[in-house]
């Protein structure tokens, strides 16, 4: 037998599958999906076994065997292994860097050298001379193998020689391939075969070992295994108690491996399913058909906050495990996950599993596991959850779909949905999108395409029927001019209108800022947002207020001379930090002690600009004496638990405000919570990016949805200086449809997303006049292969529904230089299929030689979020 293997060196000429012969000993153990140790030039290198055959193209002499299986079961399935290779070809990147990012950081091979004397090496006798050396070669013999790690920091002085010794052959060095985290185990006590044994030792106790009998009239009213840690504590004995009895042979004390639980410490009540509403009767039925005939359909669920999308995910994954199948969930945020967890426990139990990267490497790793053993069948987690190894999936659950987080920003760079859809098809699985605020690539694939007359308006194409229609449907609210050239199967709408129990959704007040500061107000908060959070205080009710920007202040700037600190290694001013004093580079990490004096002109006119949430909070104290704020970004959030922590204060009522970031934004459920205050609507704005009007009304939207949400009216003010914006007016009336209408004749005169694809191609280099050369010769082997396809095309937005391709720039990027490489960037449009990236990818590959030997480096990211 011969296996494919996919070799841990990330590069192109490694980017495709490697024959090794399996040996007989081997293949009982090796199957698609194994990770093997395998020889790969003088070392042993992880690898993942893509493929099995009978027969190779290669002369099977020249074959080298694999050398080790690492797991007993293999860590992807098939289909994982099928799916990283459509990722491979969708999104341009190594096919080694898809399958890793399947696996949990345990998994990645951690490679660690090993020395050894040359017992055999008589043609170079030692030639020791101090005796430090000789000392190393006894410390290497009397432990037979030692790391080299551990060698050099034991003899620090005698690295050089070490390194001689290892090249002349005197040294023996060999690899080997380590997970990074090992199986946790526990001592657990066995009782004897037969329990009733335990009544004669019981009777050979003397007197004054009253511990030892405890122990065992324990284990006679408990004669199931159990964990020494668990008997030292209910019983209040020690260990030596246990092990008295364990010398005696009167029980056994074993190491046994145990599955670290992050909830281990929790209880959740169950909670029973609660009658649908008519609404969500009528949503949940095509679902829930979907998954009883295996089906493989996209549902967009598009329910306004409060509107119970979450019962109707709960009871849509009962039907899943009803017919025996399992369920992926997804949430964009970890703050979410808490109450997510809290809700999916109480009703499914032990049957879920929560992957989320603020649980330690070994908890992640053993949730894992429960999934790879089929312990579980509930998987809810963030974007990298739709890669739990289930075979039987019947539905992929995205919460908050619209989410920017489910887009991956590093090799791979994939997104979540595009992946789940992609998963769903090889299981005949069910896709359920949810968001209040669905992105608009989302909602467009919910129309159907046909030909209408050329000029037509973007508003016009809409049926002005589906904004009353309170039916479930997929109507023809837009076309494109030709229908396109791959068509895809348009997602299925649903639709939620209304609140459970009918409860109004908040009245919204848009805040004029600039009125304020006519009025003489200079403070961050307007009068109408103080009086409300003041009457929220008498009675005894909560807010939440959200500012998308953490910090003191965004900027420190000289009065005198109007210097501002910029950080050394990136083009981006420092933000400055009350709590430790220290400005900090949000892209790099390069931090300062707080200035008291100009770098520039040595003026001590140092001021602080712009607000963040620590001076929000700060200003909270000073207006409101007494108050009590949660404060909630990544500078208060990064322990592990933070999150919970914080929201569960919140909900016990030992706070009146939760301050925080877009993490508050979405998700939470809090019955006293009746004001919501958005400190600043145009933060994300003004940002140089064509969906800064799509993310605001969507951050609006969301934020006003955590008012009012039980018995209790809320009410929201939305501070701007923007207020004819409409994504402001949409979001304060909430009118999704006006906004969509808006937004899709805007992006259609502008020819973007979703009317045809991007990809962004980001270059970076340590020298100026390099990248510039570098950027150009790319932008013109991009124009070149386009032209050679007949793609490319002068404007996009004038090829109608033809394919075409347009190459934008080279550009200097948004944000010039970080981490001292310079960066630009180029921007392909195009409309058509594969070809285009392929035709991409071919032209990037013609850099390779650059890359390696100048140090150039070229970013792809298709289907781009973020173009900053």
């Amino acid at each position: 037998m011969f296996a494919k293997v996919i070799v841990d060196v990330p590069a192109k000429q490694t980017n495709r599958p490697f024959d090794y012969t399996v040996p007989d000993s081997l293949s009982p153990w090796i199957e698609v999906g194994s990770r093997v140790g395998v020889p790969f030039g003088p070392r042993i290198l992880q690898g993942f076994v893509v493929g099995l055959s009978d027969r190779t193209d290669l002369s099977p002499k020249k074959l080298k065997p694999v050398d080790h299986v690492m797991d007993l079961y293999p860590p992807l399935t098939p289909e994982l292994v099928e799916l990283a290779h459509w990722m491979s070809r969708t999104y341009l990147c190594h096919e080694l860097s898809a399958l890793q990012a399947m696996v949990p950081a345990a998994l990645k091979a951690k490679y660690e050298r090993y020395i050894t004397v040359n017992e055999e090496e008589d043609a170079n006798p030692w030639h020791v001379t101090v005796s430090g050396q000789d000392e190393i070669v006894r410390y290497i013999k009397e432990k037979g193998s030692v790391p080299l790690d551990s060698l050099l920091q034991r003899f620090p002085q005698e690295s050089m020689w070490i390194k001689e010794q290892i090249r002349s052959g005197v040294l023996n060095e060999s690899q080997t391939i380590k997970n990074r985290v090992s199986k946790k185990k526990a001592l657990t006590l066995f009782p004897p075969e037969p329990v009733s044994q335990l009544e004669v030792y019981r009777e050979l106790v003397p007197p004054n070992a009253k511990r030892q009998r405890e122990v065992l009239d324990f284990l006679l009213q408990n004669p199931e295994p159990i964990r020494l840690t668990e008997v030292m504590l209910k019983l209040n004995v020690g260990a030596g108690t246990v092990k008295g009895l364990a010398d005696k042979g009167w029980v056994e004390l074993k190491e046994v491996e145990v599955l670290r639980d992050p909830y281990a410490q929790r209880n959740f009540p169950r909670t029973s399913p609660l009658p649908l509403t008519e609404e969500q009767k009528r949503v949940f039925e095509p679902v829930r058909q979907a998954v009883i005939d295996s089906k493989h359909e996209v549902f967009l669920l598009h329910g306004v906050t409060g509107s119970g999308k979450t019962e109707v995910y709960l009871q849509a994954i009962q039907q899943c495990l009803d017919l025996g199948k399992e369920a992926i969930v997804l949430v964009p945020e970890i703050a979410l996950t808490p109450q997510m967890v809290e809700r999916f426990k109480g009703r499914f139990g032990d049957e879920v599993a929560v992957l989320h990267s603020r649980l330690s490497t070994g908890e992640r790793f053993d949730e894992w596991r429960k999934i790879s053993m089929k312990q579980v069948r509930v998987v809810i987690g963030a974007r990298s959850a739709i890669f739990a190894p289930f075979t039987k999936l019947g539905l992929i659950i995205i919460d908050e779909e619209h989410e920017s987080s489910y887009k991956q920003e590093e090799s791979p760079k994939y997104h979540a949905r595009e992946v789940a859809i992609e998963r769903a098809k090889a299981h005949g699985a069910s896709v359920l999108l949810g968001s209040a605020t669905p992105s608009l690539e989302s909602f467009y694939r919910t129309l159907e395409k046909e030909p209408v007359a050329a000029g037509a308006s973007a508003a016009s194409r809409f049926a002005s029927s589906w904004a009353s229609s309170p039916v479930p449907r997929q109507g023809s609210f837009f076309e494109e001019e030709e229908p396109p050239p791959e068509p895809e199967k348009p997602f299925t709408l649903l639709t939620m209108r209304q609140r459970v129990q009918n409860r109004p959704l908040p009245p919204v007040r848009i805040v004029d800022m600039r009125d304020e500061l006519k009025d003489g107000n200079r403070s961050m908060f307007s009068r109408p947002l103080h009086a409300a959070i003041a009457e929220r205080l008498r009675r005894k009710e909560q807010s939440v207020l959200l500012l998308n920007r953490r910090g003191y202040s965004t900027f420190v700037m000289c009065r005198t001379c109007g210097y501002t600190l910029q950080c050394p290694h990136c083009d981006i001013a420092l933000t400055y930090h009350q709590s430790t004093r220290m400005v900090r580079c949000h892209y790099c990490g390069h931090a300062e002690r707080q200035v008291t004096s100009c770098p520039s002109c040595d003026s001590d006119h140092i001021r602080y600009f712009g607000t963040g949430t620590q001076r929000v909070e700060e200003e909270l104290g000073k207006l409101f004496p007494g108050i009590r704020v949660i404060r909630m970004d990544v500078d208060t959030t990064s322990e592990k638990g933070s999150h919970e922590k914080w929201l569960t204060m919140f909900r016990e009522r030992k706070a009146d405000v939760l301050l925080g970031t877009q993490m508050v934004a979405k998700g939470l459920d809090f019955p006293d919570v009746t004001l919501v205050g958005v400190i600043a609507a145009d933060t994300v704005l003004n940002l140089p990016d064509f969906r800064a009007g799509e993310r605001t009304f969507q951050l609006l939207t969301q934020v006003a949805g955590r008012a009012g949400r039980h018995q209790l009216p809320g009410e929201v003010y939305v501070q701007t200086y923007t207020p004819e914006h409409y994504s402001i007016i949409n979001a304060a009336q909430h009118d999704y449809d006006g906004f969509i209408r808006t937004e899709l004749e805007t992006r259609l005169a502008c020819g973007y997303p979703p009317y045809c694809r991007l990809i962004l191609l980001t270059l970076s280099h340590e020298e100026i006049p390099f990248l510039v050369r570098a950027s150009e010769s790319l932008a013109k082997r991009l124009k070149d292969l386009a032209g050679q396809a007949g793609l490319l095309v002068s404007a996009l937005s004038e090829s109608g529904g033809a394919e075409g391709m347009e190459v934008l720039g080279p550009v200097a990027s948004p944000i010039p230089r970080i981490k001292d490489r310079y960066r630009f960037r180029c921007m392909v449009k195009y409309k058509g299929g594969r070809e285009v990236s392929e035709l991409v990818g071919k032209a990037v590959a013609a850099f390779d030689e650059m890359c390696r030997q100048e140090g150039l480096q070229i970013s792809v990211d298709v289907d781009p979020q973020l173009l900053m």
